[in-house]
This record gives C-alpha cells, sequence and structure tokens, in this order.
C-alpha cells in the first residue's frame, strides 16, 4: 500500500466532454433476450450510454474538456507546466498522446508531457502524480486529461461488455493553493491480471488470427484485441476492496463518513455502488450517480462524474473523498478539500 500526504496542492478546476450520440440499453434485443433487458438495466443501473464516432479519440473528447476548462477559467495554455494523460485507448502506440495534445493546445514547448495507462483506477493514480508534480518547486500548474473511447475495444456482440461503456474525455488543473492536506491510499495486485484484459499485444503478438472474431464464454463474441472481463470477479474484487480502502483513508485522517460532503465513487455498477453505500453507512445524498446518462466511462468516471453532477456544488469547503478500482488489480483512494472548485457543466462533442 502507497499512503501519500500532500499539503497546499488541490484541484482548482474540472471540466468533462461526453460524444453527441446516445445509444440506449433498452434497443439491446439483438443481444440480450427481450425478457431480460429490464433486468439488466436495472441491476447495472445503465440506461443509455455515450458512443464516439469512428474518428474521434480520447484525445479530442479530452482536448475539448481542456479548451473548455481554460475558457471558464481564464487559464492561458503557457501557464502550464506539466500535462498528463491518463487513458487506456491512445492515439497511437507511439508517439505518447500528451505530446499530440501539448501541441493541438498550444503549451509552451517547456512543458513536461507523458502518458499514464491504468484500469479503471487510473484517475486516482494519475491525479497523485498531478498532486506530486504541483508540490515541487517550480512547478505551479498541472493539467490532467483522462479520457476513455471504451467502444472502441468493446464487441457490440459481448453481452457482458457492451451494456456497460460509455465514452468521455476530461480535464483536471491542479495547482499550489490553501488546501490544507489530501491523501491518498493505492493498491496493485497483479495476480488478479486474467481478470480484465486484452491479450493480444507483445507478450502475444497481434497477428491476424487476433482479428477474428470468436465465440467465447456464454455465447459471447469478441476478438483478441477486444477486452474481456470476468463480471464476478471483477465484482468479488470490489466489494472485498473498496469498502476497506474507504475506511481504511478515513481512519488514517481521522475522519468519519459524516465529515463527507461527497464520496465520489468509480461509476462500475450501480448494484455495486448501492452495495457501498449500505457498507460505509453513508447518506445516499452524498453519493453523486451518474452511470444511468454515461454508463461505464473507465478511468474518467470519477471526474466525469462531478462535471455531470456537482457543477456548481462546491462552492466553499468541501472534502471530497474519491475512489476507483479496476483492471490491474488496482484500486485506490483519496480524500481532500476541493474548497471553490470550478466545475463546468458536461458538453458535447
Amino acid at each position: 500500500m502507497a499512503r501519500i500526504t500532500y499539503h497546499g496542492v488541490g484541484i482548482k478546476a474540472i471540466s468533462s466532454c461526453v460524444p453527441q450520440e446516445i445509444v440506449y440499453n433498452k434497443d439491446l434485443g439483438y443481444l440480450i433476450p427481450q425478457e431480460e433487458i429490464e433486468k439488466t438495466i436495472n441491476n447495472i443501473g445503465i440506461e443509455q450510454r455515450r458512443i464516439a464516432a469512428p474518428d474521434v479519440t480520447a484525445s479530442d473528447l479530452s482536448f475539448k474538456a481542456a479548451k473548455q476548462l481554460f475558457a471558464d477559467n481564464s487559464i492561458e495554455p503557457e501557464s502550464i507546466d506539466v500535462l498528463l494523460f491518463m487513458s487506456q485507448t491512445a492515439d497511437y502506440r507511439i508517439p505518447a498522446t500528451s505530446c499530440l495534445l501539448q501541441h493541438r493546445l498550444g503549451l509552451s514547448r517547456d512543458t513536461l508531457c507523458f502518458d499514464i495507462s491504468l484500469g479503471c483506477s487510473g484517475y486516482l493514480f494519475a491525479l497523485s502524480a498531478a498532486f506530486a508534480y504541483a508540490s515541487m518547486e517550480g512547478i505551479n500548474r498541472v493539467l490532467l486529461l483522462d479520457g476513455e473511447t471504451f467502444s472502441k475495444i468493446v464487441n457490440r456482440r459481448d453481452k457482458v461488455d457492451w451494456p456497460l461503456y460509455g465514452d468521455a474525455g476530461t480535464a483536471t488543473l491542479i495547482e499550489k493553493g490553501d488546501y490544507g492536506d489530501a491523501t491518498f491510499i493505492l493498491n496493485t495486485d497483479g495476480s488478479g491480471e486474467d481478470t480484465l484484459k486484452i491479450f493480444a499485444g507483445m507478450r502475444n503478438p497481434v497477428t491476424a488470427d487476433s482479428c477474428v472474431e470468436r465465440e467465447r464464454e456464454d455465447g459471447n463474441i469478441r476478438t483478441d484485441l477486444e477486452v474481456f472481463m470476468d463480471g464476478m470477479d471483477v465484482f468479488n474484487f470490489a466489494i472485498s476492496k473498496v469498502p476497506k480502502s474507504v475506511k481504511q483513508l478515513l481512519k488514517e485522517t481521522e475522519r468519519t463518513v459524516e465529515d463527507l460532503d461527497f464520496l465520489v465513487f468509480h461509476q462500475a455498477n450501480r448494484f455495486m455502488m448501492d452495495f457501498f453505500v449500505k457498507k460505509l453507512k453513508i447518506s445516499p445524498d452524498k453519493v453523486p450517480y451518474c452511470i444511468h446518462k454515461y454508463g461505464n466511462t473507465s478511468s474518467a468516471s470519477v471526474p466525469l462524474t462531478i462535471s455531470s453532477e456537482l457543477s456548481g456544488r462546491l462552492e466553499g469547503d468541501n472534502i471530497v473523498l474519491m475512489s476507483g478500482f479496476g483492471a490491474g488489480l488496482s484500486w485506490g483512494s483519496a480524500i481532500m478539500n476541493m474548497r471553490d472548485c470550478s466545475v463546468s457543466p458536461v458538453i458535447e462533442y
């Protein structure tokens, strides 16, 4: 376990962008028996999702979110010292997408840029890195862009994964200020690597055969270039680790759930999140949801939830706990004062 506390660094602003195209899970009759669709929607809590056009990438959505953040907060691109891009769906294998975004956004050539790739916990891990850079002498502003277009790596005939995932891009501005302490607890268990995975890559080189659609477990269809998820293993992992992580973080920071203004979970599954709320004995009013509108947007889901549900609600002091979990396996939580955080409403592209 990594326990890290940062002093005098915080989130200044957040913005998010989603694709215009909406797909409805009620229309999945071709994939799920009609009589089971309503039950599926009720269990996962996802009524609709946003799907990126073929020529729109995670970096495009994150670029739009960043431009909105700059405009809403009068941020000059030259004032950004570090740019981090968190995504599992980067534009290319080479070069790093952060370099492309530096150029597109008109940031200085003195800007430090690099990519981060992790699972649905990625925002928490990347945010910790952003806080670390912002804590350093000579660094004033860090821009964290987190975007995912899982619709491009999930087969539309995979009845486990296709009803879950949506696309989004987000921007988070981190800088020095009167924010007090921010504490992160981050964890990893690589023994669970096969729980959520794309099998073709470097260790299993991509061949023509990798692109062939095949019927897999329980009749799911996918290629070796598309995501596999063992839903039950992910569920068991999450319910065993996430509440403990949250409780541990509260204990470490000498806080209780009553001290929290909001607890923002990775939007994986409504049933799962409702379990967390019950287990932690926290008021549902403090736990924002946007999964019904956007689905599981992987690592982008925490900032997207803040944009969707907390815009205009973070004036003054607000103690916010965030928690993410996913492939790796990896999971993490963070608690901080999001004092006067400027949250832009979600935009479309």
